[in-house]
């Protein structure tokens, strides 16, 4: 029984080593894919976009030429996020596409004349953008004034005169989208952000302030920013949620497989003591390559199919070779109840628990102590000292007959 265990033991230390390998070909593989693909998205399609707030000022040349910042007296903003993912090799991409409207009202706060400049900074100066409209009340501005990605307007407004801007355009970027209240805004009065997206899965950056009211919709989410004079610091983020990765996804399958055949050989070495079916450690070999295979077919295969198909034919393949192999071994019965019934779930159902993001580690630790109570019951009235005596007593007779079948001849 000892040299079985030692045995086994060895033939699923082999098995690790073989996972660990296949794990670290995955991860070099998928992290220098990332490393080249995710320069050429952003290229194709855009960087993470953070549009910044406008600001109002006007100069005093008299002397220092300085620049007198002054609060908008309104920002009225309607943001829609489209969320369009786009696959390069082994990785998803979020990427999106953003529709931005944003209506402010300029205000000289003075007693004079003033030529105010409304200064927007673009999120990006190598996106594109698309749909530009800029207007100053209801006149259309045909000659868009734009150096280094910022557009600047002049207004010229009489004493605690006001008149509303407004901005828009079409773009697209990928990860995240961000609204800055920027160094040089340090008020915000009457201010309204609304963002309405078309994916449920909604999140937010950690530095983020959280939206005053959530209303879900058809398409998605309504989310909106409510402030009447806002002074605090700040800004308003929006995560695009990330689609499952098949290069991730299956290297962490992989590196959680030790687990998942030591459960199997485990409860079938309990079945084979309870049952008294001989298995070789030889048996346990050909049954740890086949679950091998399942991580090893399941590693390449989503590179060409989707990860779900994938996932159901490494299974059905490994799930195949076992049970064909083992009931030529042990008999058809105990092939397809006690060993395709505990692959089922300790390889089929342990790595689908990876696609449910968060649950996979309670998944785990709930099917441990399911898997201890059932060997607990099974075994409860095992006399173990029994069957290592007997295991012992077989091997010393074996012996026996073997040293006096060498005397007589």
């Amino acid at each position: 029984m000892a040299r079985r265990l030692i045995a086994v033991s060895f033939i699923y230390v082999c098995t690790v080593a073989g996972w660990m390998v296949l794990a670290g070909t995955m991860w070099d593989r998928t992290k220098k894919q990332d490393e080249k693909l995710q320069t050429s998205v952003s290229q194709l399609w855009g960087n993470p976009q953070s549009q910044s707030a406008p600001n109002a000022y006007f100069e005093i040349t008299s002397g220092t030429n300085q620049r007198v910042h002054t609060a908008l007296g309104k920002s009225d903003i309607k943001v829609y996020l489209e969320l369009d993912y786009r696959k390069k090799g082994l990785l998803w991409y979020s990427t999106y596409r953003v529709r931005f409207t944003g209506e402010y009202l300029v205000e000289n706060s003075t007693d004079q004349q003033k030529t105010m400049i409304f200064d927007f900074l673009l999120p990006s100066p190598t996106a594109n953008y698309d749909n530009f409209r800029l207007a100053i009340g209801e006149v259309e501005v045909s000659e868009i004034n734009i150096s280094a990605g910022r557009v600047k307007q002049a207004l010229e407004l009489g004493p605690a005169e006001n008149e509303t801007v407004l901005v828009s355009y079409e773009s697209q970027g990928m990860d995240h989208w961000w609204y800055d209240f920027g160094m040089e805004v340090s008020q915000a009065k009457n201010f309204s952000l609304v963002i309405n997206t078309n994916f449920a899965n909604i999140d937010f950056s950690d530095e983020s302030i959280s939206p005053t009211t959530k209303v879900a919709t058809d398409e998605g989410w309504r989310l909106s920013w409510n402030y009447v004079n806002r002074l605090s610091g700040g800004n308003i983020g929006m995560v695009m949620p990330n689609k499952l990765n098949p290069g991730p996804w299956a290297m962490q399958v992989i590196r959680a497989a030790p687990v998942s055949l030591f459960l199997f050989f485990f409860l079938l070495m309990i079945f084979a003591t309870i049952k008294k079916v001989d298995i070789h450690p030889m048996n346990y070999f050909f049954i740890g390559a086949a679950f091998f295979s399942f991580h090893l077919l399941l590693a390449y295969l989503v590179d060409h199919i989707s990860i779900h198909l994938a996932f159901w034919i490494c299974s059905a393949v490994s799930i195949f070779l076992v049970v064909s192999y083992m009931r030529l071994v042990v008999g058809s019965r105990f092939a397809f109840r006690e060993i395709a019934l505990s692959q089922l779930v300790y390889l089929v159902l342990f790595s689908y628990t990876f696609f449910h993001k968060g649950f996979t580690g309670l998944a785990i630790t709930i099917l441990c102590i399911c898997t201890l109570f059932v060997v607990m019951q099974f075994t409860a009235k095992v006399d173990w000292a029994t069957v290592f005596a007997n295991t012992f007593n077989s091997k010393v007779l074996s012996g026996f007959v073997s040293d006096k079948s060498v005397d007589e001849s």
